[in-house]
């Protein structure tokens, strides 16, 4: 199952791409993570205390697989280079565990929309792992909706939005439901992070059913203890109340995957 976790900034897609990729792992599966935000904080989130270099740094990688150097401007590459073994060679494993993190950093380079060496590789991963592998797939993606311009979400099985309860949240869903259309992805639902209490649940849940649209798979609860969890770089606990929560979204994916 191939599932993009996407929404505004700081609505806590983190906290649910990480959180899934520990439930789907604790009911069997082998996980691929991928960290395709810019701020690069899933492999905290995992409990990963390794220092990271992200795939867009690894100026040798990207010059063996496309034939051009980081930077080069101008220069003839391979547009398929060879990426079914980089899950093996350059993932980090989250301790001793099935879930294996590819963090891809971003592309600094004049014009970053423009065809690279780096990108070329990195969407040509991320269209490996989407349609050929066969593990469950999570994407941290970037903030907003570029990913959406780019088709790099495009073929996933699960778009899941990521909002809060704010005008603004509910503005990049809206904008994100219209690319995703565009794009054929239909399967594509909300999770509703940091509520309050039930009043707000209700009034939200009113809201955004008139404004945007996307059916709302679950709500989760502010809380705390991901907090604290943020403070001290620790995964939160499987077992408290909002971990149980979560696994109670883990399920309808399960469900909604079934049907």
């Amino acid at each position: 199952m191939k599932i993009a976790i996407t929404g505004k900034g700081g609505v806590g897609k983190t906290f649910i791409s990480s959180t899934l990729a520990r439930l789907f792992e604790k009911n069997g599966y082998k996980v691929i993570a991928v960290d395709a935000d810019p701020d690069m904080n899933l492999a905290c989130a995992l409990g990963i205390d390794e220092e990271i270099t992200p795939l867009s740094k690894m100026g040798e990688l990207i010059e063996e697989r496309t034939g051009a150097k980081v930077g080069e401007y101008g220069s003839v590459f391979k547009i398929n280079p060879k990426v079914d073994d980089i899950v093996e060679k350059y993932s980090y494993r989250a301790g001793k565990g099935n879930i294996y993190l590819l963090v891809m950093g971003t592309i600094e380079q004049g014009g970053g929309g423009c065809v690279c060496p780096a990108s070329v590789l990195l969407r040509r991963l991320l269209r490996h792992l989407i349609l050929k592998r066969n593990e469950v797939v999570i994407m941290d993606m970037e903030a907003g909706i570029e990913h959406l311009g780019r088709k790099t979400t495009e073929n996933v099985d699960l778009m899941i939005v990521v909002v809060e309860p704010s005008k603004k949240s509910m503005l990049t869903a809206k904008r994100i439901k219209k690319l995703a259309y565009d794009i054929n992805i239909s399967n594509i639902y909300a999770v509703v992070n940091k509520i309050k209490d039930n009043m707000e649940k209700e009034t939200f849940g009113k809201i955004f059913e008139e404004e945007v649209g996307i059916p709302i798979l679950a709500y989760i609860p502010y809380s705390n203890e991901v907090s604290s969890s943020d403070l001290i770089g620790k995964p939160i606990d499987l077992n408290s109340n909002v971990g149980k929560e979560l696994e109670k979204l883990f399920n309808k994916i399960i469900n909604n995957k079934e049907s």
